[in-house]
């Protein structure tokens, strides 16, 4: 604690030193764009709404507001034939000069301004379905979300957060891997921490944090589904983020001190070359503190790191040039001593596991005509994951006390998991814009795999949970796990292609229709995939409009599943999606949404039967659901949602045994959002959220399964999958951010309490066999309290 103190001492005499030399005010500074052409916009109103000030934009699109009191603003844009956009919470610091850059969208009606608090994307034709959008201090202030990306997208409809100790999101009954990932314009697969689990196989919950620190993503958009051409692979929802791009005027260094860790961010000009600026973000995680405090100590230790940098060049007048960088790295060790942690000895699973992944990334946009742009994109990904996993066989002493650590048998080494994969990947996408509104999308993308994986068991192994239809040659009640039939192993390389078309264009002057196609080459599994979309949108007015939209997804096996069934040995799933929605604007800021959708899902990729690598195409399914949400965007002080969520799933694995619930079922979800800001230093947050219990497979226990009264052992034998559900859930989060302002340097203290109300939200059960008890997994109360400052 003490070196946080030093830190904002020295901090603070800086901004002091710095205050004296400088008036008592801000300025702004910034450049408006077309969106559809990114060319820039004369003589747009910008109007700093609470300072009553304002001015209009150079024949170059940039404009300068200067002498502003310091504090916390919306920043309004209008022009003629144009949606009109505001942009939220813009502070303004003493003496510090603060940029943005605005695109504007054309109005579909050709009205004279139509203000809508747009936020990017929402009110765009060329995305009319399913669509939502998240602004960087939305983000920030989602309570329970602790700046996490996607525990602040789980509140969105049609979004089931997997909860409790996961962040990962799973889609309108589809699951967590089944998402289209893409920063600036770099597609990603592995956008989370911890996603590994404690039997070799892919854990279907998910990853526990997102790889992005807060306030590193500037804006988020989110398509639930019927996404356009330009996206694939992928067969259920979308989620583009944009990284923030470096303040080029002046700079800002801000860090996080919490029971987690710490984070720093860096963002201003390079003063290495005078027209790039950089973004730069560091932080660090070790759970131990936190563990310690929740009495969660028993779980290990965990902890994980990210890095990231981006830089942004405009090279002249035409050419703009941005440079990204990731590198992420995570652990987690479980020892025998964890083990007699545990009051009953019966979480028994030990582990080492080491995790590394990086991207480095190209992005060149290039304005090739007044009506035209191009986009290229360059990237290199790897990662690089080992993991041991072994067991410890602790028993009570004749006396009933805990061991010592000395007294317990164990293996260390059960099974291992070794994944070695990269790609280097090109991205070339052109946009041509038409008098009347119409547009053209064209593009291509090429990439070249390689994977090296691994999973390896060095002896037979037990599972005390099995299925009726698992071989057991003589009729046992567990399941062995023999090397044999367990482990895989691939180390190959190929090549995958795509190539994609899109024309947006206006049959009526309210109606867009937008029509895609898009091919797709996949190496590992030798397969092409043809995928036809449409989509259309209609505005009654201003503020109402009708959407509907179909299409053809195609979802790539995950490479682990290409180990495990071999290179040409699985197709991909496919999924038709059938989505109409209404939209009605009460206010700029007010929305109501309201949208039903169909998904019909095939050629699913099944495992039949536990604890083997046979995979198989056999599967097939089906998805409905209603999603109903009223959001208030963040206008003013106050930001907020209330939304409901009808969501079924229901699967056929082609075994004979029929439909059942799947997974990611939940009949309903209900969630309540607000913020409020109630003056310059205290913001107040609280979500409040209902959801169905999740399917449980119906089960019975089998008692004393080796006949043996000194070596007493439970099994649980699935008799019908999704045949019962969980508790139903219910969960508080809170979040307090109270906020000083020492001249330039800004203080925050904060506290966020994801499930105030403790109660334990079960992602899935566990099997206990040393009592034959089933436990609800997951975690109550989960509280991070720290410090942030901003110079």
């Amino acid at each position: 604690m003490r070196i946080y103190i030093y830190v904002l001492l020295i901090a603070f005499l800086a901004s002091s030193n710095i205050g004296l030399a400088q008036n008592n005010t801000g300025t702004i500074k910034g450049k408006v764009l077309d969106e559809a052409t990114l060319q820039p916009l004369p003589f747009v109103n910008v109007y700093l709404v609470e300072a009553e000030t304002g001015t209009t934009s150079d024949i170059d699109g940039a404009f300068t507001i200067e002498n502003i009191p310091p504090g916390n603003y919306r920043l309004s844009s209008t022009y003629v034939g144009y949606e009109a956009k505001v942009l939220q919470d813009v502070q303004v610091v003493i003496g510090k000069t603060a940029y943005y850059e605005i695109k504007l969208n054309k109005s579909s009606l050709g009205l004279d301004e139509v203000e809508i608090a747009a936020y990017r994307y929402e009110m765009n034709p060329m995305t009319p379905v399913s669509t939502y959008s998240l602004s960087r201090e939305e983000i920030y202030r989602n309570p329970g979300a602790q700046g996490d990306i996607f525990r602040a997208i789980g509140v969105l409809p049609g979004v089931q957060s997997v909860g409790g100790e996961f962040s990962a999101i799973a889609v309108r009954g589809q699951g967590v891997r089944e998402n289209v990932y893409i920063v600036d314009d770099i597609p990603l697969q592995e956008v989370t921490h911890l996603e590994g689990n404690e039997t070799g196989f892919s854990d279907p919950n998910g990853g526990r944090f997102s790889i992005f620190a807060p306030r590193v993503i500037n804006d988020a958009q989110f398509q639930a589904g019927g996404f356009s051409a330009e996206y694939g692979r992928k067969s259920s929802g979308l989620l583009s983020l944009g990284i923030k791009e470096g303040n080029k005027e002046d700079f800002t260094i801000d860090g996080q001190f919490d029971l987690l860790g710490a984070i720093i961010n860096y963002d201003g000009p390079s003063y290495l070359h005078k027209n790039t600026s950089v973004f730069a973000s560091a932080r660090i995680q070790n759970f131990g503190p936190l563990f310690k405090t929740i009495d969660l100590e028993h779980e290990g230790e965990i902890g994980f790191s990210d890095f990231l940098i981006k830089t942004t060049t405009q090279l002249n007048a035409k050419n703009k040039l941005n440079v990204i960088g990731m590198y992420n790295t995570e652990y987690f060790r479980r020892y025998v001593s964890h083990t007699l942690l545990v009051e009953d000895l019966n979480y028994n699973a030990l582990g080492d596991n080491l995790g590394k992944k990086g991207v480095a990334g190209i992005r060149l946009t290039t304005l090739t005509g007044d009506k035209s742009y191009l986009t290229n994109v360059a990237y290199y990904r790897v990662l690089d994951d080992n993991y041991v996993g072994g067991k410890a066989f602790p028993t009570f002493t004749p006396d009933g006390k805990i061991p010592d650590e000395g007294e317990v048998a164990f293996d260390e080494k059960v099974w291992t998991a070794k994944t070695q994969e990269s790609q280097i990947g090109y991205r070339s996408i052109f946009r041509f814009n038409f008098e009347n509104g119409s547009q053209i999308l064209a593009g291509a993308d090429v990439s070249y795999n390689q994977m090296d994986i691994e999973r390896a068991y060095e002896r037979t192994d037990t599972l005390y949970t099995f299925s009726a239809s698992d071989y057991r040659p003589n009729g046992e009640q567990y399941l062995l796990i023999t090397p044999e039939f367990a482990t895989a192993k691939i180390k190959d390389e190929s090549g995958d292609f795509s190539t994609y078309l899109n024309y947006s264009f206006r049959q009526v002057k309210r109606l867009t229709v937008n029509v895609g196609l898009r091919f797709d080459y996949t190496g590992f599994t030798e397969q092409s995939n043809l995928s036809p979309r449409i989509n259309a949108n209609y505005q009654f007015t201003e503020k109402q409009s009708f959407s509907l939209a179909t299409g053809i997804y195609y979802q790539d096996p995950f490479n682990y599943q290409i180990a495990e069934a071999g290179k040409g040995n699985l197709k991909s799933e496919q999924s038709i999606h059938y989505i109409a929605g209404y939209k009605h604007y009460f206010t700029p800021d007010l929305k109501f949404t309201l949208e039903g959708y169909y998904k019909e899902l095939d050629d699913l990729i099944v495992r039949p039967y536990s604890g083997n690598k046979l995979l198989r195409n056999d599967g097939e399914g089906h998805a409905y659901g209603l999603d109903a949400s009223l959001v208030k965007r963040l206008s003013k002080n106050l930001h907020g949602q209330i939304s409901y969520s009808h969501m079924q799933s229901k699967r056929d694995d082609g075994n004979g045994k029929g439909e059942y619930d799947y997974i990611f079922s939940q009949p309903h979800i209900i969630t309540l959002l607000g913020s409020y800001k109630l003056n310059k230093v205290w913001i107040f947050s609280g979500k409040f959220r209902y959801s169905t219990g999740r399917p449980e497979d119906a089960y019975i226990i089998h008692q004393d399964i080796f006949n043996d009264p000194n070596f007493l052992r439970y099994s649980r034998e699935i008799i019908g999958r999704g045949g019962e559900r969980l508790e139903d859930f219910i969960s508080l989060d809170v979040r307090v951010d109270y906020r000083i302002q020492l001249k330039r340097l800004a203080v925050m203290w904060f506290v966020d309490i994801v499930n105030i109300t403790n109660q334990l939200n079960p992602s899935y059960t566990e099997f206990k066999e040393l009592t034959g008890k089933v436990e609800p997994r997951g975690i109550g109360i989960f509280p991070t309290f720290g410090l942030k400052f901003e110079i």
